[in-house]
């Protein structure tokens, strides 16, 4: 077999937004070597990832763009996306041209675009490389991570994915990665949905919930959800790996876009009507398993642990 070239060396690192994930996903990066220049709004936040972590705390995204070569950005959403990248203090106000920006936050595909093209502008390069796996995967590395952009990009960011995930693929031209993100939530919501409704099911029924759960976990009723929240759910236990009010966002991006495209998703409609019920009864922050407790009010039964 013929030995495939080594991806290059990723050069100086810097990295935007220390929450749940990127907190994780940095210490891995400064774990294997990498000696990182980070932002967070909230600056104690930073100060206190470089004290356990090492590197060095910026003042602005665009101090970061300045000492770095590739620039890695986890924050909330699009509008947050384009304030660190573009607006004022953002990274493309102090990186050399050729600098890249990896983006690892769940946003809208045509919002990648758009903040693409405006980098490219600036002699910025950008790659979408969303992540899933949650707060467990995102501290032992091993995220799974969908990127888009050129095969040139991807192949300098690559060494930076290996250290923070288990499953990389390059999934296509820039955006693909946030369709990808966003259709694989939508499905996960959708799933988890379906779990908490079998769940209510068997507990109105006098179904004895642990053989229920141990006879789909074997059969053709298993599935990520059912391992993984199942449990939580019963026991409304509801700590964040994944906050509810981003699986609705995730949601609500992948329905837009089947809408655009005239095809339907009925399951992720569904889903979305639930975190909706959820978020209305004061989950925003929990963990996406508390949409248990709209259907739980639907249905009239709680759950047992």
């Amino acid at each position: 077999m013929t030995p495939q070239p080594a991806s290059p060396a990723p050069g100086r690192v810097g990295f935007v937004g220390l929450g749940i994930m990127g907190w994780r996903m940095a210490a891995n990066l400064a774990r294997a070597g990498y000696e990182l220049t980070v932002f967070n709004r909230t600056r104690s936040t930073a100060e206190a990832w470089v004290g356990e972590h090492g590197g060095t705390v910026a003042a602005t995204p665009a101090e970061v763009g300045g000492a770095s070569d590739i620039v890695i950005s986890m924050v909330v959403d699009g509008d947050q996306v384009r304030s660190v990248l573009l607006g004022e203090g953002g990274v493309a106000h102090g990186a050399a041209a050729g600098t890249l920006c990896v983006d690892m936050s769940t946003i809208a595909p045509a919002q990648t675009l758009a903040i693409g093209a405006e980098l490219a502008e600036r002699g910025l390069k950008l790659l979408d490389a969303p992540v899933t796996g949650s707060s467990p995967k995102a501290q032992d590395g091993t995220l799974t991570i969908m990127a888009g952009g050129e095969d040139e990009d991807f192949a300098r960011a690559e060494p930076l994915f290996a250290v923070m995930g288990d499953l990389v693929v390059h999934v296509g031209t820039l955006g693909q990665g946030e369709l990808v993100k966003v259709i694989n939530n939508a499905v996960a919501a959708a799933n988890a949905t379906t779990v908490a409704e079998a769940l209510l099911v068997g507990q109105a029924t006098g179904v004895d919930l642990d053989a229920l759960v141990r006879v789909m976990g074997k059969g053709s009723g298993g599935s990520a959800m059912l391992d993984l929240k199942a449990g939580p759910m019963r026991a409304h236990d509801y700590a964040t790996l994944f906050k509810l009010e981003h699986m609705l966002k995730d949601v609500r991006l992948c329905l837009e876009e089947a809408q655009a495209a005239n095809v339907p998703f009925s399951a992720a409609s569904r889903a979305r009507d639930v975190l909706v019920g959820a978020m209305a009864r004061g989950h925003a922050d929990d963990d996406f398993a508390a949409l248990v407790e709209a259907l739980e009010a639907f249905a009239g039964h709680t759950l047992e642990a």
